[in-house]
């Protein structure tokens, strides 16, 4: 009965893990969408303006609770899963073959996961504390440009984006498998559809800093 027990609590935070995986994963695409107003050559008026309208509506600021929770749970349960795979793991050759079965990015969920967290973190600081909370006077714009021409900054957001997306590759295709949405008959449909989603979010949200960095835009 014991043995039942902890087996179905494990399916569900395998169900949970991969829900808010792919929850996290849609938030994503809106964040980038709003990213890409950085681009317009109006003084950051159309990303201050998209910026200010998330803030102000009602629906986003409780989305944003969801997300924080779901943020919270995602980490946690990941930290505590890699822990029980790790004592669980035999040691000795059965590693070896392990790492012969499987790639880099799988058996690092929790190290790629931990530097996500650690940049998370950082960018929250510097964003959402900042304005949300200090109430700044600068402008969402400008404390993005004013960010990225920090090169130890950009470098840690370039290196966290690509990260963001080895975790991602391997997570989508997972969360997947885990909610049973995935067999031999679309399973590498799957694969490839997790794969380019994860090299757009990664090449995406890298190209930002990059282009402001190198001023690539000629401002």
């Amino acid at each position: 009965m014991g043995n039942l027990k902890i087996f179905s609590i494990s399916v569900v935070r395998k169900y949970l893990m991969a829900i808010t995986g792919l929850f996290l994963s849609a938030f994503l695409i809106e964040h980038l969408y709003g990213n890409t107003m950085l681009l317009y050559n109006d003084g950051g008026e159309a990303f201050n303006q998209y910026c200010e309208d998330m803030t102000g509506n009602l629906i986003i600021r409780i989305v944003e609770f969801v997300l924080f929770g779901a943020f919270l749970f995602h980490i946690i349960d990941a930290i505590v899963i890699s822990v029980q795979n790790k004592n669980a793991r035999p040691q000795g050759y059965a590693v070896d073959k392990q790492s012969k079965n499987s790639s880099w990015y799988s058996r690092n969920m929790g190290f790629t996961g931990s530097i996500i967290f650690i940049f998370l973190a950082l960018h929250l600081r510097t964003f959402f504390f900042e304005h949300r909370v200090l109430t700044s006077s600068k402008t969402y714009f400008d404390t993005v440009a004013f960010s990225f021409q920090h090169g130890w900054y950009v470098a840690l957001y370039v290196i966290s984006m690509i990260l963001l997306g080895a975790h991602l590759n391997h997570g989508i295709q997972s969360a997947f498998r885990s909610l049973g949405l995935s067999n031999k008959n679309y399973a590498g449909a799957l694969k490839t559809a997790g794969s380019a989603f994860a090299i757009l979010m990664a090449i995406g949200f890298a190209s930002f800093p990059i282009i402001f960095y190198f001023n690539l835009l000629g401002r």
